[in-house]
Order: structure tokens, then C-alpha cells, then sequence
């Protein structure tokens, strides 16, 4: 119906073969620029992602397991100061609100005290936040 009305002024039927064409590539050249519009063409197949094994892997925990022994005996080793600077740290306050609680007179104060508590908690942890080298 619609050619009829639209196309009226062709009479062969040997011209409706190339305008068809032409509308059918019109129509895939539209649904590609909705497709990159939408994103399509940068998706990644759900196939093709590595998904990671979450399985309890034994040598993960011993590993974590001898981290969190060694933080926690370095942590033990550090002063009061550091102790509840990093305590602080842990609860999620700012370094003003830190500022206030320890009643330091200046931030820089803080951030001072914050690089040398990490310095010689790394130090205490034999220079690597990872393992010890064997």
C-alpha cells in the first residue's frame, strides 16, 4: 500500500528492484547506528569473560592467614600514638576529625604522624607489605 502511494510515479517493475534495495540498506544502515548508539558492538559475549575460580582455595587462606599474623604482631609493636591513629584510620574518620580527637594543633601534624605510623609499620613488617622474602 504504502509503495503505491509513495512510489506512484514508477510504473515498471524493473524499478522497484533497485529502490527496494535501497531501502533495504537503509533500514540495516539505521538498525547499525541504533546497535552503536545502544552500545552493542562494544559488549563483550558473556562467554568471553573469566569469570574468577571463588571457590576456597587453601593456599589463599594460609596466605592471608600469615599477612593478618604479621600485621597484627607489627601493629602490636607500634606505639600508642600509631595504634590510635590507625584505629581512627580503620573507622572511617577524616584527618580533621582526627585532628579534633587527638587534639593536635595543626593537620600537617596529623599527616606527619600518619607517614611515620605507616613508615615504621612497614618497617616492623620487614619492608614488605606482602611476605617476608625466604
Amino acid at each position: 500500500m504504502l509503495l503505491h502511494e509513495k512510489y506512484a510515479h514508477l510504473e515498471r517493475p524493473e524499478d522497484l528492484l533497485p529502490l527496494s534495495l535501497q531501502i533495504v540498506r537503509f533500514k540495516i544502515m539505521s538498525q547499525r547506528r541504533k546497535s552503536v548508539r545502544r552500545g552493542e558492538y562494544t559488549q563483550v559475549s558473556i562467554s568471553d569473560i573469566q569469570l574468577p575460580d571463588l571457590d576456597a582455595n587453601p593456599a589463599d587462606y594460609v596466605e592471608r592467614k600469615e599477612t593478618m599474623e604479621r600485621l597484627t604482631a607489627a601493629i602490636g609493636g607500634l606505639g600508642e600514638r600509631c595504634r590510635e591513629l590507625l584505629r581512627l584510620k580503620l573507622q572511617g574518620k577524616t584527618f580533621p576529625e582526627i585532628q579534633k580527637i587527638m587534639g593536635a594543633a595543626a593537620i600537617n601534624t596529623i599527616y606527619t604522624w600518619d607517614h611515620r605510623c605507616r613508615k615504621n609499620l612497614l618497617d616492623a613488617m620487614g619492608g614488605d607489605w606482602e611476605r617476608p622474602k625466604r
